[in-house]
C-alpha cells in the first residue's frame, strides 16, 4: 500500500508554493497537537529546494511546533476529560498512561526524547500538563527536541543538495514505514518497561 508517495508529492507542491513558510509554521503547530504526519515530510523539499534558508526554515518548524505543543500541554492541564475521547479513539490511550507515568521519574528528559524522536508528540505534550509538569521545563525540553530534530533534518537535506531527491523520492515509501515500525517498537518498549 503506497501511503507515503502520495504524501510527500504533496508536500513537494505545497513546499513550492508561496505561502509555504505559513503552511509549514501552521503543520509544525498542529503536528504537535493532532495532525498525525511529522512535520519533516514538508520540512525536508522545502530546505532542499531553498538551502540558504534551510535554518530560517528549522527555526520556523521549532517555534511552530514549541506553541503547539503549549497548546497540547494546556489541553492536557485544563481539559484533559474534553481530550481522552479523542485520545482514545486515535488509539493513544493506552500510551498516554504509560506516559503520564514516566513524567514522574524522567521530566525533562522524556520530553526532550519525544522531541527529537518519531515518538508521537502530541500524546507527550498533553500528558505533560497532565502529569502537573512545570511549564518552564516543558518548554526548554521541547525547544531542546524540537531544534535538535528540525536543525538536523533541514541542515543535512541542504548539505547534501539536490542529488538527495531523487534518492528520497524512491525511498520514501520505505523510510516512512521504518519510522512507523520504530515508532510502534519504541512504543512496545514502553508498555514492556512498565
Amino acid at each position: 500500500m503506497k501511503l507515503f508517495g502520495p504524501l510527500y508529492d504533496r508536500c513537494i507542491v505545497w513546499a513550492r508554493h508561496r505561502h509555504a513558510p505559513a503552511y509549514l509554521f501552521g503543520i509544525s503547530m498542529a503536528e504537535s497537537i493532532f495532525f498525525p504526519v511529522p512535520v519533516d515530510v514538508m520540512l525536508a523539499p522545502m530546505a532542499l529546494a531553498q538551502p540558504k534558508r534551510w535554518w530560517r526554515l528549522a527555526l520556523l518548524c521549532t517555534v511552530g511546533s514549541v506553541l503547539g505543543g503549549l497548546i497540547g500541554y494546556l489541553l492536557g492541564h485544563y481539559a484533559l476529560e474534553a481530550v481522552m475521547p479523542w485520545l482514545q479513539k486515535a488509539g493513544y490511550e493506552d500510551t498516554f498512561q504509560q506516559i503520564h507515568g514516566l513524567f514522574a521519574r524522567y521530566g525533562f528528559w522524556i520530553v526532550v526524547i519525544a522531541g527529537f524522536t518519531p515518538i508521537p508528540y502530541k500524546v507527550f505534550t498533553i500528558a505533560s500538563g497532565a502529569a502537573g509538569m512545570g511549564m518552564l521545563p516543558f518548554v526548554l525540553g521541547s525547544l531542546v527536541g524540537r531544534a535538535g530534530r528540525f536543525f538536523m533534518v533541514a541542515g543535512l537535506v541542504a548539505f547534501m543538495g539536490p542529488r538527495f531527491e531523487p534518492v528520497l523520492r524512491r525511498y520514501i515509501e520505505i523510510i516512512g514505514w521504518i519510522v512507523g515500525v520504530a515508532v510502534l517498537l519504541a512504543l512496545a518498549w514502553l508498555q514492556w518497561r512498565h
